[in-house]
C-alpha cells in the first residue's frame, strides 16, 4: 500500500522538524560541573575584582593627567621633554628594531635547520635519524616553553647588559617558533615530487631542497613574517631586565613616575609596531596572491 500525498507531506514535515537534544550523560554533567568549578577557582586565585577596577579609576585619572607630554626645543621646565630626549629615544627605538631584525634573521636560519632535522621522514627513517628527530623536537620545545624574559635574564648573566643579550633572546625564541611551524609546513607538503626524484637517483637531501622546500616556501615566508612581528613586540619588554632596546628607558621612566616621557616612548613603539605590521600584512598578501596564481 502506497502512502497518500497527504501522508508524504506529513512525513516530510516531521523530517524537517528540529531534532530534540539528546539526554546529557552523567559524564558530561561532571565535565560541565568541573568547568564551572575551574572558572570560579581561577577567578578567586587571580584576585579579579570589579570593585577593584572601580576603585582604580581615580588613579587612572591621575595617570592620564600626568601622561600628556610637553615637547620643547630647550624645555620649559624640568619635566618637559626636549628634542635631545626625543632623538635619544629614537636611537634606542632603532636599536630595538636592529635587535628584532638580527635576532629574527638568525632564528629563521637556525630554526630552518632544526626543522629539517625534526621533520618526520624528510631526511630518512632510520633508527639513528628518528633519534635525532626526537632530540631536536625536544630542543625546539625547550626554546618555545621558556618565556622570553627568562631567556633574557640568562643571557644578561652570560654576556652582560645591552642589546647583545636581547638579540640572543629573540634568536632563541624565533628558533622555537619557526622550528615548529617550519617543520609542520614541510611535513604537510605533497611528497610525490620528492619521491619521484629519489626514484631517479637523487638523495633525500637533494629531493628535499628541490621539491619539498619550494612547495613549502609560501608558508615558510608567512611564518617568518609573523616571527618578525612577534620579535618587534617582544623586544620592547626585554629592556625590563636590561637586555637592551628602548624598554630600558621605558622601565626607568615608569620607576621615576615620569609618565609624560613614558607616553612619548609608548607612542613611538606603537608607530614602529604599526608600520611593521602593515608592511608584513602587505607582503603576506602578495605571497598568498602569487601562490594562488601559481596554482
Amino acid at each position: 500500500m502506497t502512502d497518500s500525498p497527504i501522508d508524504i507531506d506529513k512525513k516530510s514535515e516531521l523530517n524537517n522538524l528540529p531534532r530534540r537534544y539528546k539526554k546529557i550523560s552523567i559524564t558530561r554533567y561532571f565535565i560541565y560541573l568541573a568547568l564551572i568549578v575551574m572558572v570560579i577557582w581561577s577567578f578567586q586565585g587571580s584576585q579579579f575584582s570589579f570593585e577593584g577596577l572601580l576603585d582604580s579609576t581615580q588613579y587612572f585619572k591621575r595617570f592620564l593627567g600626568e601622561a600628556f607630554p610637553s615637547i620643547g626645543i630647550l624645555g620649559e621646565n624640568e619635566h618637559s621633554i626636549t628634542w635631545k630626549d626625543t632623538f635619544r629615544y629614537t636611537r634606542e627605538l632603532i636599536e630595538t628594531f636592529q635587535m628584532a631584525f638580527t635576532g629574527t634573521l638568525l632564528g629563521i636560519i637556525f630554526g630552518f635547520i632544526l626543522a629539517l632535522l625534526s621533520s618526520k621522514g624528510l631526511l630518512g627513517n632510520s633508527r639513528p635519524m628518528r633519534l635525532v628527530q626526537e632530540t631536536v623536537k625536544a630542543l625546539i620545545l625547550l626554546f618555545r616553553t621558556v618565556p622570553d624574559l627568562v631567556w633574557a635574564i640568562i643571557f644578561v648573566m652570560l654576556v652582560g647588559l645591552g642589546a647583545f643579550a636581547g638579540t640572543l633572546t629573540i634568536m632563541v625564541d624565533t628558533i622555537g617558533f619557526c622550528g615548529r611551524f617550519f617543520a609542520e609546513e614541510m611535513e604537510d607538503v605533497d611528497k610525490s615530487p620528492a619521491d619521484a626524484l629519489e626514484s631517479c637517483g637523487a638523495t633525500k637531501l637533494d629531493a628535499t631542497f628541490a621539491a619539498v622546500v619550494p612547495a613549502a616556501m609560501p608558508g615558510l615566508i608567512t611564518t617568518s613574517l609573523f616571527a618578525f612581528e612577534k620579535a618587534i613586540r617582544g623586544s620592547v619588554i626585554l629592556g625590563l631586565v636590561g637586555a637592551g632596546g628602548i624598554g630600558m628607558s621605558l622601565n626607568a621612566l615608569f620607576n621615576w613616575m615620569a609618565y609624560d616621557r613614558a607616553m612619548v616612548i609608548i607612542g613611538m613603539i606603537f608607530a614602529l609596531i604599526f608600520v611593521v605590521e602593515q608592511v608584513s600584512q602587505y607582503l603576506r598578501r602578495k605571497v598568498t596572491q602569487n601562490e594562488e596564481k601559481r596554482i
